[in-house]
């Protein structure tokens, strides 16, 4: 049998307006994304597409590093705090990631 993930049982508590804030910046991503797709359909040239693709890992990006600024202010401080130390090496782990 398969153990429990305890960081898949983990929340973040985030206020209605971080929530709203977060869900428009996606939307405006995906609707990025969907417009990358009407360009191949259309057969735009490639540096237009490019363009694009740039501007979405800019702004995939800028979303990322907020939610970073936030985990670290709020989540990773809270765990310091209580002792938990091993925060440490899981951010070390996100860090890797970028």
């Amino acid at each position: 049998m398969k153990e429990s993930c305890v960081k898949c049982s983990r929340k973040k508590h985030r206020s209605e307006e971080e929530k709203k804030n977060l869900k428009r910046r996606l939307n405006i991503i995906e609707g990025q994304v969907r417009g990358i797709t009407a360009m191949i359909d259309d057969d735009r040239y490639c540096d237009e597409i490019l363009i694009q693709i740039s501007a979405i890992n800019k702004s995939l990006k800028s979303i990322c590093n907020e939610i970073f600024k936030n985990h670290l202010s709020t989540c990773v401080v809270d765990d310091i705090k209580n002792g938990r130390m091993e925060i440490i090496d899981e951010i070390m782990d996100i860090i890797g990631h970028f």
